[in-house]
């Protein structure tokens, strides 16, 4: 933690450095010398890599965290008390978990195996993957995911699930004395999420898949949540809402537009503070901005009326650089800087729910990839995404080139 104090500490400095720099070295014009450019880029790429490399600590650290937890909780009471009975209920019990495994690893399971696991059995055939298990998914996703860690996740089991929203609020009005009150209503709207099918396969090889030193559950969680968790974000961001969830970005239905951009290649300063101050007041209070790397450069030597720098670096571990004092994050998945791409989202993406339909399903493909020596792995969910409150982001847009 203190290495992760430490770098923090000499990016600020090193990007104080930067601006000083950009300062003095600015002519009438307001522009640089090709020679001085080319040394601000140098400084601005260190504190880049400075950036990746906390982020790469910060990583470490979480992980180093996870694996330090006990794997067993100590004896409290007396052994022998309590009959021997699980603890757990559902398919968290330890012993749904180990058999499920003998099944992902056994092509011919013994008929007490099988029975194991009728708890959890899949209506298309295969296997619900344990509640425990199915946990460490979910949080490999959220690492893989950002959109998951700032939106609204909730679990359905059918059906489309039914989303009240006030449309328009009614308002008061000034009477005259016997007059007679106006009536003003509120009207009432609802949003649907359904759920999407998801699914990825993975093959393994035999050789692979019966060595005990092989550790299938941590192999089968990392890939499983890079395939999903990449997929799922490209939808929350872009998808049309045609076989897919929709995104922020969809034009109808998607977030509303905020700003438009004088250019179709440069964004200024006021149009940034113009997008903070479209938002309502009240969904600023939690608003994130989200936009690509490619952007972030482009933005870092923009100044606010009063000359500060409207990017800030954090000096606090865990907490996310900011602009005009709310929190940055990144995604490859917003557009980079084009002629009417959608660059920046600024708004509480809490109003975008995520909906998980009941668990993950795994299956075993015994016979297909046998000739090849593998065997196969089918993993699925089902999952849907809408914003449900299109005035709780803003969108800033390029102009149209033409």
């Amino acid at each position: 933690m203190n290495k992760i104090l430490e770098l923090r500490e000499k990016r600020a400095k090193a990007w104080e450095a930067a601006k000083a720099f950009l300062d003095s070295k600015r002519g009438a014009d307001g522009l640089l010398s090709a020679e001085d450019t080319a040394t601000y880029d140098k400084m601005e790429a260190d504190v880049v890599a400075l950036g990746k490399e906390i982020e790469r600590l910060e990583r470490q650290a979480n992980i180093d965290a996870e694996l330090s937890r006990p794997t067993s909780s100590p004896i409290t009471n007396q052994p022998g008390i309590g009959g021997g009975k699980e603890p757990k209920t559902g398919r968290a019990t330890n012993e749904y978990r180990q058999n499920f495994w003998n099944m992902m690893r056994s092509k011919s399971p013994m008929p007490a195996v099988v029975n194991a696991l009728q708890v959890g059995t899949d209506s298309e055939g295969g296997y619900l993957v344990p509640d425990e298990y199915e946990h460490t998914l979910v949080e490999a996703l959220e690492e893989e995911n950002i959109f998951r860690q700032l939106a609204k996740v909730i679990q359905t089991s059918s059906g489309d699930r039914k989303i009240p929203v006030v449309a328009t609020k009614g308002t008061a009005s000034w009477i005259d004395e016997e007059g007679a009150f106006t009536e003003s209503d509120d009207s009432f709207s609802q949003v649907s999420i359904g759920a999407y099918k998801l699914g990825t396969m993975i093959k393994v090889s035999e050789e692979l898949l019966n060595d005990s030193v092989f550790d299938l559950e941590s192999y089968i969680s990392r890939e499983f949540a890079r395939r999903i968790g990449a997929k799922e974000e490209e939808a929350f961001f872009t998808g049309d809402g045609s076989g897919k969830p929709l995104g922020i970005l969809a034009t109808t239905g998607g977030a509303e537009l905020g700003v438009t951009a004088a250019s179709a290649t440069a964004i200024t300063a006021d149009e940034l503070i113009d997008l903070f101050y479209s938002l309502k007041s009240p969904y600023r209070r939690n608003a994130v901005w989200l936009l690509n790397d490619s952007t972030i450069k482009a933005i870092r030597k923009l100044k606010d009326n009063q000359g500060q720098y409207l990017w800030q670096p954090s000096l606090t571990a865990g907490t996310p650089d900011t602009i005009l004092g709310r929190p940055v994050r990144t995604s490859a998945y917003m557009p980079a800087i084009a002629a009417e791409a959608k660059t920046i989202a600024f708004g509480d993406f809490s109003y975008y729910w995520i909906a998980d339909r009941q668990g993950r399903s795994f299956k075993r493909l015994n016979e297909l990839y046998a000739a090849n020596g593998q065997v196969g792995f089918l993993a699925s969910q089902r999952v849907d995404g809408k914003l449900i409150l299109p005035e709780a982001i803003k969108v800033l847009a390029q102009k149209n080139a033409g």
